[in-house]
């Protein structure tokens, strides 16, 4: 029997604000909330997750998101919409690299693809 992922829990201090951006970010409708969790959904049923803690983010994300996009302007409009939402570049050691590395409202490290 072969499996699929379901969701992916990001750990958050505000579940609400987190997902509105990154519902912004994904153009994906917010499709449960409470004070302790807010789901955002994908077409297939698969969710972003989060959920709320109390510790701190302190160190950089084992896992993260790669965003695609389609050309180096898409990519550029992508970025600048990021950042308009509350993303931040942010230099975790990557280099000179062709994708944007940037951080959400919590910190949490994602990419922007150049067109693969």
């Amino acid at each position: 029997m072969a499996t699929r992922w379901c969701d992916v829990v990001v750990d958050s201090a505000d579940p609400v604000v987190l997902a509105r951006f990154w519902s912004a970010l994904l153009d994906k409708p917010i499709t449960g909330e409470g004070v302790d969790e807010v789901d955002v959904a994908f077409s297939d049923g698969q969710e972003l997750v989060f959920v709320a803690v109390s510790d701190p983010k302190v160190v950089k994300n084992r896992v993260h998101l790669d965003l695609a996009s389609a050309s180096t302007e898409d990519q550029a409009a992508i970025v600048a919409r990021a950042v308009e939402l509350g993303a931040k570049p942010v230099d975790i050691g990557q280099g000179d690299v062709p994708w944007v590395v940037l951080a959400d409202p919590e910190g949490n490290e994602f990419c922007v693809l150049t067109p693969r």
